[in-house]
């Protein structure tokens, strides 16, 4: 996972998937390719089979993005529906956890597993189910008959450049696969107040003055602190004292930003800028259009469809659209530490819904992934040697230098969605173990 889930360093002066712990994730479709979001090793791992699926966590894109770059299906769920307890917040108002599948109905199945209400995230709470959906049952091949679907024309337009050609391309071919599939698409389903600049500043006043106060709140409830870290000043003052942070290369320029503020999460600066991106992000953003047309879902290229639910606390499905084509000229970020575009790097398609709406926005992916297998027509470069249903001996060295112990199946306890949840932070974040190796931190729930 990339360090902080990026919200350490300027764009430039750090690269997704990057961690002091981890060092540097690399996606599987080119040599030395940028995996996207800070979610990147939890969508790389899926996409060359080294899990089945994983967990990712999402503030703004950093699901479905690293989802898309990894030719994988990513769920970025309803804020509420999956609990965050021992996820490091960055904005409790923003966060959400979503699983990462090879396929829609891979990626169904651990949402049905982690939905739930849970007493350690009280939000929750406002679930409207007493039981959670059975989301796999949502897979259903003719999913897009009889579906309204819109295209929010100025959401995608506005991040659209030269780059996103070969996208737009392959997106255009999709609306006609949604429309063979029965479908009835609503060109130019816009957003009626559609203000980029404005929402930025607003997510910037939110998640600067969210992530202080969480952060400090997580740490307050570690059992064990050796290197006295309490706050994010603590943290700041460590990571430019330590060599393995790689400061100052990769800056702490979001950090400084943060601690410069004189407003806290709770002032009223900070709540009117929630209000006015869940304005921007509902009534006059995404649910705003899909109420005005009578839709079920609103289809994106997954590059442009992240924005507005993440202030709003939407949905979203990520499915496999395309890859790039042969004769795409190689780029790479500012340091050239990635390339940022290259033939066959994948690229996605998303479906975007209402809060709650899950179940619908699944059975539209399933259906679009089912006629266009667009996750066949592509191999990794690069494939592992090793499978992890392969016998070793305790202790054995597998090819990859990985050490596989094997436990005796446990039975299914109560609560599984929320033991699931932990347990993924637990092994799979490895923000929450790059605290632990380089802090000396452990946590233990008060």
């Amino acid at each position: 996972m990339g360090e902080w889930a990026q919200c350490r360093s300027r764009k430039v002066s750090s690269s997704h998937g990057w961690s002091a712990y981890g060092g540097q994730v690399l996606g599987a479709y080119y040599p030395q390719q940028d995996p996207f979001g800070s979610s990147s090793g939890s969508a790389v791992a899926v996409s060359i089979g080294l899990a089945l699926g994983s967990i990712g966590t999402e503030t703004s894109g950093s699901i479905v993005n690293p989802a898309e770059r990894s030719n994988v299906v990513g769920i970025k769920p309803t804020l509420g529906l999956t609990s965050r307890d021992m996820v490091i917040p960055i904005s409790l108002r923003q966060d959400t956890v979503g699983p990462i599948g090879r396929t829609v109905k891979d990626a169904a199945y651990m949402l049905t597993a982690i939905s739930g209400k849970d007493r350690f995230d009280n939000w929750t709470s406002v679930q409207p189910y007493d039981t959670t959906p059975d989301y796999v049952k949502a897979c259903k091949h003719l999913g897009l008959k009889g579906a309204r679907v819109g295209i929010p024309r100025n959401g995608i337009d506005y991040y659209t450049d030269a780059s996103h050609k070969p996208i737009m391309v392959a997106f255009e071919k999709a609306i006609q696969t949604v429309r063979d599939a029965g479908a009835r698409v609503i060109e130019e389903a816009n957003f009626s107040s559609f203000d980029p600049p404005a929402f930025g500043r607003n997510s910037s006043i939110v998640l600067d003055t969210d992530f202080v106060v969480g952060l400090a709140d997580y740490l307050s409830l570690l059992s064990s602190n050796p290197n006295g870290v309490h706050n994010l000043q603590d943290v700041s003052r460590f990571t430019k004292s330590d060599r393995r942070e790689e400061h100052p290369d990769r800056d702490t320029y979001v950090w400084d930003r943060q601690l410069s503020r004189n407003i806290t999460s709770s002032s009223a600066e900070s709540y009117a800028a929630y209000q006015a991106n869940l304005l921007m992000g509902g009534e006059q953003g995404v649910v705003g259009a899909l109420d005005r047309h009578k839709l079920d879902a609103l289809i994106m290229p997954t590059f442009s469809s992240f924005y507005l639910p993440a202030i709003a606390g939407l949905p979203i499905v990520s499915v496999p659209l395309g890859f790039y084509p042969a004769q795409t000229p190689l780029t790479m970020d500012l340091k050239k530490r990635v390339v940022s575009s290259a033939p066959n790097i994948p690229f996605g398609i998303a479906f975007v819904g209402r809060r709650w709406s899950e179940e619908k926005l699944i059975a539209l992916a399933y259906a679009f992934e089912q006629r266009t297998m667009i996750r066949r027509k592509m191999k990794p470069y690069i494939r592992p040697t090793f499978e992890l249903s392969d016998q070793l001996e305790p202790g054995e060295e597998t090819p990859y230098k990985l050490k596989v112990q094997y436990q005796a199946p446990v039975p299914k306890p109560a609560g599984l969605g929320q033991r699931l949840v932990r347990e993924a932070m637990r092994n799979l974040f490895s923000l929450k173990s790059f605290i632990s190796f380089v802090f000396g931190l452990t946590y233990t729930r008060l």
